[in-house]
């Protein structure tokens, strides 16, 4: 199976909303890099093991989300800035890095979810 990458920073938002909805936990760990650092709460997870378990706790609980609007990606070289404002106003930011085949994976990301009801 072959898993889209991003091709630019804001398309990772966007595949996480779809992966999230999907169930799909390996395609959520191809978004960030090997030892890219997810925070959510009080918690961290460090590194694609930790990050899979996060996603897969996650997806049991049966979530779906939806994306908000996101904010035109500030990128300066091989890094990018995203952010996307959720119904509620609350608003995210994640670090990407530009991988060598030219596409986008986080390196850093604590997720605020809009959970669907």
């Amino acid at each position: 199976m072959i898993i889209e990458r991003a091709n630019e920073p804001n398309r990772l938002a966007q595949l996480l909303v779809e992966r999230v909805n999907s169930g799909d936990v390996e395609g959520l760990v191809a978004l960030y890099e090997d030892d890219a650092i997810l925070g959510s709460g009080d918690r961290q997870a460090v590194g694609s093991a930790p990050i899979r378990r996060f996603w897969t706790e996650l997806l049991a609980t049966g979530i779906t989300v939806t994306l908000g609007q996101q904010a035109d990606a500030i990128i300066n070289g091989d890094l990018a800035l995203t952010s996307t404002r959720l119904p509620g106003g609350t608003v995210t930011a994640e670090v990407a890095r530009r991988q060598h085949d030219g596409t986008w994976k986080w390196a850093i990301d604590e997720p605020a979810l809009v959970v669907d009801e």
